[in-house]
C-alpha cells in the first residue's frame, strides 16, 4: 500500500485538509490560513453549483428560531407545495423524506426545540461581526451590505398575521420596524400586486454577489499559499483522506465540510448524520435589469419567496424540496416561481437562468460542528441548512478553536453529531 502524500510544505507548519469547497469549506480554509495553518482545499467539481453559491445572498441574523419548531408543525399542511406553499414532498422521494420528517417531528417537541433555539440564537449573535471581520480580511468590505432587508405582505389579513408573528418571534440581534407610508408607496410603484403592509429589518444584510464572493475567497486562499485539488474524496481516516484516483493525502488535521456527502464520509466512525438534501430553486436575470442595486433583499412572505439584487442580476428564490441529491429537478418549481414573478411584475423575464441546489439539512435544523471522538485529527462542519452563508465565518472561527484546543465563542455540545445517538 503506498504511503500517503504529506501536504506539509515545511516541517514546522501545521497542516490541514478541508474536504468540500462550498462556502463553509472555503471560509473555514481561510480562517485556518489566517491562524497560521498550511491548508489544502479539496473540491469535487471545478465549477461547483452548491447551494453555497446559488442562495439568496441573505445574512439571516433574524432567524434565531430553528425551523423544526412547534409552530412549523402546526402550519405544516398550509405550507405544502400542492396547496400553494413552498414545501415540496415529492411522492417518488417518500423513502427519503418520510424518515427525515419523522425525526424532524421529534426535534420539534417543545423541550428539544427550546434547547436548539438557545443554541442557534447564541451562534447567530456572532454571525454579523464574524462576517465583518471576514470581508475585511479578504480586502473586500464592499462584498457585505449590512443594510437589513424588507418583508412585504399582499393582503390586510396576511399583513396583520405576519406582523403579529414577527412581533412574537425571537429575531436575535436583528430588529424591525413597520414601513412608513412613503416606503410602502415606493414599493407599490415597483410591484404589480397590491402591497398591504411591510416591515424593514436592521441588523441583517446581504452579500453583494455570491459569485464574486466565491471568486474573491478562492483568489485570496491561493494568493496566501493555499492549495486547491479538484477530485472526489472517497474516504477520510486518521488525519488523511483517500481520493477517487486512490491517492492518499495526510495532514495534521482533516475537516469534513462536504455538505450532504459528509454523512457517508463520517459513517465509518460510528457517527449518525440523518441529513437530507433540502433543495431550493431560483431564477436569475442578467446584470442589465430595471431594479436598483441599492435595494435590500425583499421577502414576499405570502409567496415564501425572496428577491435579491446582485451585481450579476436580479434573483428570485424559493422552494423547500426534500429529495435525494441526485434526483432530477422538477420544472414545476420553476414554473411556480415564474407565476409569482409575473403576478408581482418583477423584471425577471423568460431568459432568466434556472438553478437548483441542495441545502444540507439535519432534522433539528442545527449545523453539525465538532471533533470525531476517539480519532486523530478529524473534525466536521456541515448541515447548516438555510443558514450556511449566514454562519460560514463564525463556523470557520469555531473550527479553528476546535483544532487549536482553544475556548470557542459558543458552547459546541449542541452541535456535536453525538446528539443523534
Amino acid at each position: 500500500m503506498p504511503k500517503p502524500e504529506n501536504i506539509a510544505a515545511a516541517a514546522e507548519s501545521r497542516t490541514a485538509l478541508i474536504v468540500g469547497g462550498g462556502v463553509i469549506g472555503t471560509t473555514t480554509a481561510l480562517a485556518l490560513q489566517r491562524a497560521g495553518w498550511s491548508v489544502t482545499l479539496i473540491e469535487a467539481e471545478e465549477t461547483p453549483r452548491a447551494a453555497s453559491w446559488g442562495n439568496a445572498g441573505h445574512i439571516a441574523t433574524e432567524q434565531a428560531e430553528p425551523i423544526a419548531s412547534p409552530a412549523m408543525v402546526r402550519g405544516f399542511a398550509r405550507r405544502l407545495f400542492c396547496r400553494g406553499g413552498a414545501l415540496a414532498l415529492p411522492p417518488r422521494e417518500i423513502a427519503t423524506w418520510l424518515p427525515f420528517s419523522l425525526r424532524l417531528l421529534k426535534a420539534a417537541r417543545p423541550a428539544r426545540y427550546e434547547r436548539a433555539h438557545q443554541a442557534l440564537a447564541g451562534l447567530l449573535a456572532h454571525a454579523m461581526p464574524a462576517w465583518e471581520r471576514h470581508v475585511a480580511a479578504l480586502g473586500a468590505p464592499e462584498l457585505l451590505r449590512p443594510n437589513g432587508h424588507v418583508v412585504l405582505w399582499e393582503t390586510p389579513d396576511s399583513a396583520a398575521r405576519g406582523l403579529a408573528n414577527w412581533q412574537a418571534a425571537d429575531t436575535g440581534t436583528a430588529r424591525f420596524r413597520p414601513l412608513s407610508e412613503a416606503e410602502l408607496t415606493e414599493w407599490r410603484s415597483r410591484i404589480s400586486s397590491p402591497i398591504a403592509g411591510g416591515i424593514r429589518f436592521e441588523g441583517s444584510g446581504q452579500i453583494a454577489d455570491p459569485t464574486q464572493l466565491a471568486e474573491t475567497a478562492l483568489a485570496r486562499f491561493l494568493a496566501d499559499g493555499g492549495t486547491r485539488i479538484v477530485d472526489r474524496v472517497e474516504a477520510v481516516g486518521d488525519a488523511e483522506v483517500r481520493l477517487s484516483d486512490h491517492r492518499r493525502l495526510s495532514a495534521d488535521q482533516v475537516v469534513v465540510t462536504a455538505g450532504v456527502a459528509s454523512a457517508a464520509l463520517l459513517r465509518p466512525f460510528g457517527l449518525k448524520a440523518p441529513i437530507i438534501a433540502e433543495r431550493g430553486y431560483h431564477l436569475q436575470t442578467g446584470p442589465d435589469v430595471d431594479w436598483p442595486v441599492d435595494l435590500p433583499p425583499v421577502v414576499f412572505e405570502d409567496r415564501s419567496m425572496i428577491v435579491t439584487r446582485f451585481a450579476g442580476g436580479l434573483r428570485a428564490a424559493s422552494i423547500v424540496e426534500f429529495a435525494r441529491t441526485q434526483a432530477k429537478p422538477d420544472p414545476a418549481k420553476w414554473n411556480r416561481l415564474r407565476r409569482h414573478i409575473a403576478a408581482l411584475g418583477l423584471p425577471i423575464g423568460k431568459d432568466a437562468q434556472p438553478w437548483m441546489g441542495a441545502r444540507p439539512t439535519l432534522p433539528d435544523y442545527l449545523p453539525a460542528i465538532g471533533r470525531v471522538p476517539k480519532t486523530k485529527g478529524l473534525s466536521y462542519a456541515f448541515g447548516h441548512n438555510h443558514l450556511g452563508l449566514t454562519l460560514a465565518p463564525i463556523t470557520g472561527d469555531l473550527v479553528v478553536a476546535i483544532m487549536e484546543d482553544a475556548a470557542p465563542p459558543v458552547p459546541l455540545e449542541p452541535f456535536a453529531l453525538t446528539r443523534f445517538g
